[in-house]
C-alpha cells in the first residue's frame, strides 16, 4: 500500500495546478483502495467541503470533480426523505443521492462531472462521467487493477507500463485532435459520456453502462413557442451556473455567444452585493483584423458589474507560447488560445468562467451546416470516383476523398479533416492504404440515420469537434490555472428543450442561428449579430511564421515532404493549424 500511496500522491503533486486549494487521500488497505482530490473550491469554501469525502459513516467514498448545478433541489428533495448533511456542497449531495437511489441517481445529476464513488457495502467503485462529456474521466482498467485520473499525463507517476498507441499519429493527423476514446497511450481509454464504469472488487473485473434516460418533452413545432423555450431555458441555464461562492464571470468575446450570455448574467446579478456583480473578462490583439473590442465595449457599457479587457501583443504571446505548449495533456492542433484566455481569468482573480461553448453547435453557427447538401450529393458517386479527388490542389476539394469510407468518420474528415490521406502518408512515411484502414475502423460511434442535414450537421459538431477538441482543450488549459470553465448552452434542460424543438425551427433560418438571435432580439444589439462571424482566434499565421526558434524546433529529419511543408507556411500557404500539428508529431509529443 505505501507504493500505491506514493503513485497516487504522485498523480496528485501533477496535477496540482487543476486544485490549487486543497488536497485530500482516501486509504482503504484492506480493500487495496487508494484515492486523491486535488481541490478547486467553489462552493462550499469551507474545509467541510475537503474531499476525498464520506457519507453515512464512512460507507461511502467520493472524489469529485465538477459542479452539480441542480444540487439544492435535489437535496431539499433529499431533506424531505430525511437524510441529513453536514456540508452546504454539491459534492455531499452526490452521496447522499446515491444513498437514496442507488445508480439511478446518476441521471437525476444536471450539472458537469466526473467522479469516483466507492460503496464499502457493496465493494463497487463507480466511475461516471456527465451526459455531455464536460469533464473528462480516463481509466485503465487490465490486470485486476483500475486506475483513473482527470488527465492522461497523471498516468505516468504509477508503476505499470503503458505502451504509444500505434496509431494515434494517423488519427491526430486526420482530426487535429485524438477522438474519444482514444489517447497517446493504448492501455488508457477515456469513458463515454453518460455512462458509468462499474468495478466489483471482489472479482476484479468491470462493466461499463449507459446511465442516461429517455424523458419525453412536447415537440416544439411553432417558432414562436421554440423562441420562448430557448430564452426560458438560456435564461435559467445562466442563474444555475452563476452558483459560485468563489468570484466568477463570464468571457466576453463581441460575438453572438458570449454577448447573450453575457447580458443574461448582468440582467440576473444586478441589484446584488459588490461581491457577486458580473465580472466579465475580454481578449484583444494589436492587429485590428483579429480584434473585435468595438463589439466588446458595445456590450461592456450596457452592464452593470466590472468589465477587464486585456491586449496580447507578439512579445507577451512569445513570453507564454512555452508554457502553453507544454500544457496539453493530448495533441492538439488547437487550445493555445483557451491557455491565454484562462490566464488572464487568473489575473483577473476569476475562479470560475461562463463560455458560450455550444451554441454554434446546437444552433446552426458553423459552414458545415450548409455544407451538407453537398455531402449528401457526392456521397452518391462511386468509391472510385471520390478517391480520385486526391489529384486535385485544393485541400476542401481533396477531402471528398474522405467520404469515400462510407462511415461517420469519413462525413466528419470531409467537413474538418486536417490532413488528407495522401498527405498523412506522406508525413508518416506509410502507405495510404494504412491511413484508409485505420481511419475506417476507428472506434466511433455511428451517426444516426434517421436525421436530417442540419441535425446531421449538429450531431457530427456535438459529437466529434465540440467533443474531442473544444471541451477537452479548454478543460486542459483551463485546470492549468486552477480555473473552470462552464458552459451554460449545454444545460441538460436546454439540451431537452432544443431535442424536441422541429429541426427546421433550429436550422432553417435566413441566417445561422436564427432562432437564438430571434430569442434574444431584445436584449442582443444588432450590430453583435449582424456581421460576419469571426470567430475567436489569435494572429496565429503571422506570429508563427516569425517564430523561427519555433519553426527551426520542428525536426523534421530527412521526411522531405514534412519540411516541404513547413516551406509552405514560410511563405504562406499553409493554416497554422497544420504547423501545430506537424510540431507535435516530429519533435515529439510526451507520450
Amino acid at each position: 500500500m505505501d507504493l500505491l500511496q506514493t503513485e497516487v500522491k504522485g498523480m496528485c503533486t501533477l496535477m496540482a495546478h487543476g486544485g490549487p486549494d486543497d488536497e485530500g487521500f482516501y486509504v482503504n488497505a484492506s480493500d487495496g483502495i487508494v484515492m486523491g482530490h486535488r481541490r478547486l473550491a467553489l462552493i462550499d469554501l469551507s474545509p467541510k467541503g475537503h474531499q476525498p469525502m464520506f457519507y453515512r459513516n464512512g460507507k461511502l467514498v467520493i472524489s469529485f470533480n465538477g459542479e452539480i448545478y441542480n444540487y439544492l433541489l435535489l437535496k431539499k428533495e433529499l431533506q424531505n426523505l430525511g437524510f441529513q448533511f453536514k456540508t452546504e456542497s454539491d459534492t455531499e449531495v452526490i452521496l447522499a443521492s446515491y444513498a437514496a437511489w442507488g445508480v439511478e441517481s446518476f441521471d437525476k445529476l444536471k450539472g458537469m462531472f466526473a467522479f469516483c464513488l466507492y460503496d464499502t457495502d457493496l465493494q463497487h467503485s463507480y466511475l461516471v462521467r456527465d451526459p455531455s462529456g464536460i469533464k473528462p474521466l480516463y481509466f485503465r482498467a487490465i490486470e485486476k487493477h483500475l486506475v483513473f485520473s482527470s488527465e492522461v499525463k497523471a498516468f505516468t507517476e504509477t508503476g505499470y507500463i503503458y505502451n504509444e498507441q500505434p496509431d494515434w499519429k494517423i488519427l491526430f493527423l486526420a482530426f487535429g485532435h485524438l477522438p474519444e476514446p482514444y489517447t497517446t497511450f493504448s492501455e488508457v481509454m477515456m469513458l463515454a459520456k453518460g455512462h458509468y464504469l462499474i468495478w466489483q472488487h471482489q472479482s476484479d473485473t468491470f462493466e461499463i453502462k449507459n446511465y442516461v434516460q429517455q424523458h419525453s418533452i412536447k415537440e416544439i413545432t411553432d417558432y414562436q413557442e421554440a423562441k420562448n423555450a430557448v430564452q426560458q431555458s438560456l435564461y435559467a441555464s445562466v442563474k444555475k451556473h452563476l452558483l459560485s461562492d468563489a468570484k466568477i464571470g463570464v468571457f466576453l468575446s463581441g460575438g453572438i455567444d458570449s454577448s447573450i450570455l453575457t447580458l443574461l448574467a448582468d440582467k440576473i446579478l444586478t441589484g446584488t452585493t459588490e461581491l457577486n456583480k458580473l465580472n466579465t473578462v475580454s481578449i484583444n490583439f494589436e492587429e485590428t483584423a483579429f480584434s473585435e473590442k468595438v463589439f466588446q465595449d458595445i456590450v461592456a457599457q450596457q452592464l452593470h458589474g466590472n468589465h477587464s479587457e486585456y491586449t496580447i501583443t507578439p512579445a507577451l504571446f512569445s513570453e507564454h507560447f512555452p508554457a502553453a505548449l507544454k500544457a496539453m495533456d493530448q495533441p492538439t492542433s488547437d487550445g493555445i488560445n483557451s491557455w491565454f484566455v484562462n490566464y488572464f481569468a487568473k489575473e483577473n482573480g476569476l475562479k470560475a468562467v461562463l463560455s458560450g461553448i455550444g451554441a454554434d453547435e446546437l444552433f446552426g453557427g458553423y459552414p458545415s451546416f450548409k455544407r451538407m447538401g453537398w455531402v449528401r450529393h457526392l456521397k452518391r458517386l462511386p468509391q472510385f470516383v471520390l478517391r480520385k479527388s486526391l489529384r486535385l490542389k485544393k485541400p476542401s476539394l481533396k477531402r471528398s476523398y474522405y467520404l469515400s469510407y462510407r462511415n461517420t468518420v469519413g462525413e466528419y474528415l470531409f467537413l474538418r479533416g486536417i490532413f488528407t490521406p495522401d498527405e498523412i502518408s506522406g508525413l508518416l512515411l506509410c502507405s495510404i492504404a494504412e491511413v484508409d484502414q485505420v481511419l475506417q475502423s476507428a472506434l466511433i460511434a455511428p451517426l444516426p440515420s434517421h436525421l436530417k442535414d442540419g441535425e446531421r450537421a449538429s450531431w457530427l459538431e456535438c459529437n466529434l469537434y465540440m467533443q474531442n477538441q473544444l471541451l477537452k482543450d479548454t478543460d486542459t488549459m483551463s485546470m492549468q490555472h486552477g480555473v473552470e470553465v462552464r458552459v451554460p448552452f449545454l444545460d441538460q434542460d436546454l439540451l431537452a428543450t432544443l431535442a424536441a424543438t422541429d429541426y427546421k425551427l433550429k436550422f432553417d433560418g435566413d441566417r445561422p442561428k436564427s432562432l437564438l438571435i430571434e430569442a434574444f432580439s431584445a436584449i442582443l444589439p444588432k450590430v453583435i449579430w449582424d456581421r460576419n462571424k469571426m470567430g475567436f482566434t489569435f494572429p496565429f499565421q503571422d506570429w508563427l511564421k516569425k517564430d523561427e526558434h519555433f519553426l527551426h524546433s520542428i525536426k523534421t529529419g530527412e521526411n522531405t515532404f514534412a519540411s516541404g511543408m513547413l516551406d509552405d507556411f514560410r511563405r504562406g500557404d499553409l493554416h497554422w493549424s497544420k504547423v501545430m500539428a506537424l510540431y507535435q508529431v516530429f519533435t515529439g509529443f510526451r507520450v
